[in-house]
């Protein structure tokens, strides 16, 4: 797979989410689209999607496409997904993101061979259950791992499992991964060792593999694995008011 199908078919992904019809915007600025049932991010936020240096955005209502369609007029693609600049020109009430989109084909896998031996494991087991239970609500919650629909794959010390990862099933044979090591366990490879399997099986179902993430060790994990990083997704939730930014007023 080249570089250019790697993208295309990361596209196709996010578009189908948008659910109403968008294209990736080639010139300058996203294409704003209302779709208030968009899987881009939650119920009546406005979700924004960057890949290859051009955007999509879905929005709930013509209202806040108005505000978008200034926001892009204003910036440049790479900024509609920097939290920073959007809450210079929009009312922004809140942010989830931004997360680097990272894919992989089979070509530039980089598959870690480790002494340890991975185990498959079924979502739903009582010891992956505990690992996420040591994980901590929020840094479970970010894994995704409980959503996953393949395998886990695990690594176990002392009888406990310590790291898994596996993925759920996106449209467009997209293999979201999930990834989650147990405090105290953090910083030693794990991630790789377990990442690298689901990644193998992703890929031997002829699925495309996709990684997001937000902390820099997660990032890491990808880029050892041969991932490569074609962009960015922000979700935001939008307040009523017009900006003076956006209004055309100066700002001091």
């Amino acid at each position: 797979m080249t570089s250019d199908l790697l993208l295309d078919r990361a596209r196709e992904l996010w578009t189908e989410l948008a659910v109403e019809p968008v294209e990736f915007s080639s010139s300058h600025g996203a294409n704003v689209v209302v779709s208030p049932g968009s899987r881009l991010c939650p119920a009546l936020w406005t979700g924004i999607v960057v890949l290859g240096g051009a955007g999509i955005v879905t929005v709930p209502s013509a209202q806040v496409a108005q505000l978008m369609a200034g926001a892009s007029d204003k910036l440049p693609n790479e900024e509609l997904v920097d939290e920073g600049r959007l809450r210079e020109v929009l009312p922004v009430l809140d942010v989830l993101g931004p997360a680097s989109l990272f894919y992989l084909d089979g070509v530039n896998f980089l598959r870690v061979q480790a002494g340890a031996a991975v185990e498959e494991a079924v979502c739903g087991d009582d010891e992956l259950a505990a690992l996420l239970a040591r994980a901590g609500e929020e840094d479970a919650g970010e894994s995704g791992l409980e959503d996953i629909t393949s395998p886990a794959f695990v690594l176990r010390e002392s009888d406990e499992v310590v790291a898994a990862a596996g993925y759920q099933d996106w449209p467009r044979s997209v293999a979201h991964l999930s990834v989650l090591i147990a405090p105290g366990h953090r910083g030693r490879g794990l991630a790789r060792v377990v990442a690298s399997a689901a990644v193998a099986h992703a890929l031997d179902a002829g699925l495309l593999p996709q990684w997001r993430a937000r902390p820099h060790p997660s990032k890491r994990v990808a880029l050892a694995l041969g991932f490569r990083e074609l962009g960015s997704q922000l979700s935001v939730r939008l307040g009523d008011a017009v900006s003076p930014a956006l209004a055309g007023e100066t700002v001091v």
